[in-house]
C-alpha cells in the first residue's frame, strides 16, 4: 500500500512541475525565438534493502524543443532571423557567453549592438560598436556595416564594417537552458564560431510553442494530477480499513 503513496506522492509533485512548465510555454507564446520547455516523467527505484521494491517518480526533463518557429518578414533593418540551425551568441554581464535565437537587435545609447532585451551581441573578435549617425547593414554571415550620414555633404560616403556577428551551431544535445531562457553548453566553454550559420534580414523567427498542443497538455497533466490525488485518497482509505480489521482480531 505505501508503494502506491510513494508512486502517487512523487507523481503529483512532478505533475505540477510539468504544468508550471507548460504555463511558461504559454506565457511566451509570442517571444521571438523562444524554444518551448520539454520534460518527462520516469520511475526511479528507492536503494534500500527495507524498501527494495519502492520507486519514486521524478522529472526528466528533455530540455527543449528545438523545432524553428515561423519566420516572418518586419522591414526592419536590425532585426534578423536565424536561417535554419544555429544561434546568435550574446556575452552577458559575467562576461560568460550564451546563445539565443531573438534576432530583436538595437543600439544602446553607449552604441554597442544589443538585443532588445539588454544583452550584449557578442562579436567574433569582441563587442559590436557602432559609430553615432551611421545607418547599419546586416549581412547573412552577420557582419555589420555602417554608413555615416553626412547631411549636406558632397562627399561619398564610405561602407564600414563594425564586426561580426558571432553565430554557433553546437550540436543540440550539448545544449542546457538556462533560468534566463539562454542556451549554454553543458561543459561551461564557449562554442566555436560556425560559417555555414547565415542570417535572414529585415525578419524575426516567432515562438515555437503550439498553444493548441500547450492548452490540451495542461488539460491532460490537469487530469493527470487529479489522478494522483485520488490515488492518496484510495491509499488512505484502504489504511483506514486495514487498521479497523486489526483491531476487531
Amino acid at each position: 500500500m505505501d508503494r502506491m503513496i510513494y508512486t502517487a506522492m512523487t507523481g503529483a509533485k512532478h505533475t505540477m512541475g510539468q504544468q508550471a512548465a507548460m504555463a511558461n510555454n504559454l506565457a511566451n507564446a509570442n517571444t521571438t525565438g523562444y524554444r518551448a520547455e520539454t520534460s518527462a516523467l520516469r520511475a526511479v527505484p528507492v536503494f534500500s534493502e527495507a524498501m527494495a521494491t519502492r520507486a519514486f517518480v521524478v522529472d526528466s526533463s528533455a530540455g527543449a524543443d528545438f523545432r524553428p518557429g515561423t519566420t516572418q518578414q518586419t522591414g526592419r533593418d536590425l532585426d534578423v532571423a536565424v536561417r535554419g540551425p544555429g544561434w546568435i551568441a550574446v556575452r552577458l554581464e559575467d562576461g560568460s557567453e550564451a546563445y539565443t535565437r531573438n534576432g530583436d537587435l538595437h543600439v544602446s545609447a553607449n552604441g554597442i549592438l544589443q538585443t532588445r532585451n539588454g544583452m550584449n551581441i557578442q562579436g567574433e573578435e569582441g563587442l559590436i560598436t557602432i559609430p553615432p549617425n551611421s545607418t547599419i547593414t546586416i549581412a547573412k554571415d552577420g557582419t555589420v556595416s555602417t554608413v555615416p550620414v553626412r547631411p549636406g555633404s558632397n562627399e561619398s560616403n564610405v561602407t564600414l564594417v563594425a564586426g561580426r556577428i558571432k553565430l554557433v551551431d553546437p550540436p543540440e544535445a550539448q545544449l542546457t537552458r538556462g533560468p534566463d531562457g539562454l542556451f549554454r553548453l553543458a561543459n561551461g566553454k564557449a562554442a566555436d564560431a560556425d560559417a555555414n550559420v547565415t542570417l535572414i534580414g529585415s525578419a524575426l523567427e516567432g515562438s515555437n510553442v503550439n498553444v493548441v498542443e500547450a492548452l490540451v497538455d495542461m488539460i491532460s497533466l490537469s487530469r493527470q494530477y487529479e489522478m494522483h490525488m485520488k490515488l492518496l485518497e484510495n491509499a488512505k482509505g484502504n489504511a483506514q480499513r486495514a487498521s479497523a480489521l486489526l483491531s476487531m482480531s
